[in-house]
């Protein structure tokens, strides 16, 4: 195969899709509700039930919402399992199927976010399945085209948010999986001192 006939979108799904099947899918399986909820460290960023946080704003459409602030504070707050997979599932997939796949809009201020550590992984799949086919849909050649005012740089192409987006999904879900090790290593320290 020589360059002219290499399968650029195949490839760039192929860098998220590996990663996603051979390091993160089995690193999410059996996420619990107190996983997921479960805060390190006072004052985390989490989802919670709407007025019950202390975090500057706090958004959502449905019963549980966001700990959010605009500009973000400095340093920026720790943020729990429950925080790191709404990021992903709105501000890094929702909202780019929205603006580039026709998928339903979607916002930080309008999403209902899960409160259960097996819904969010339910609303992480759909959005992954959207993403991917969206990406497929593209081709070779719409991986060349500009991004446009969807984004906060368009004159960039679409293969540079495809990039983009894989590295924002590796990057924020290995997070969430260092963060199950750290729930697991914390609470078994914890019943061998407590038994």
């Amino acid at each position: 195969m020589n360059a002219t006939e290499f399968d650029w979108n195949r490839t760039l799904r192929e860098q998220w899709e590996f990663h996603w099947n051979h390091q993160i899918k089995t690193r999410l399986d059996g996420l619990t509700d107190d996983e997921y909820l479960w805060s390190p460290v006072p004052n985390a960023w989490s989802i919670r039930p709407r007025g019950q946080s202390t975090a500057p704003m706090h958004v959502g459409a449905g019963e549980f919402a966001i700990d959010f602030a605009f500009p973000e504070p400095v340093p920026p707050p720790f943020t729990t399992i429950a925080w790191r997979l709404g990021h992903v599932i709105v501000g890094v997939l929702a909202a780019r199927n929205a603006s580039h796949f026709g998928a339903a809009a979607a916002s930080y201020e309008t999403w209902e976010y899960a409160g259960t550590g097996a819904e969010a992984l339910e609303q992480l799949q759909t959005q992954l399945d959207i993403w991917l086919a969206g990406v497929r849909s593209l081709g070779e050649s719409g991986l060349r085209e500009l991004v446009g005012a969807k984004e906060p740089y368009p004159e960039l192409a679409m293969a540079d948010l495809v990039l983009h987006i894989h590295r924002e999904l590796i990057h924020h879900l290995s997070e969430v999986a260092l963060l199950r090790d750290l729930y697991t290593h914390t609470r078994s320290v914890d019943i061998q001192a407590n038994p």
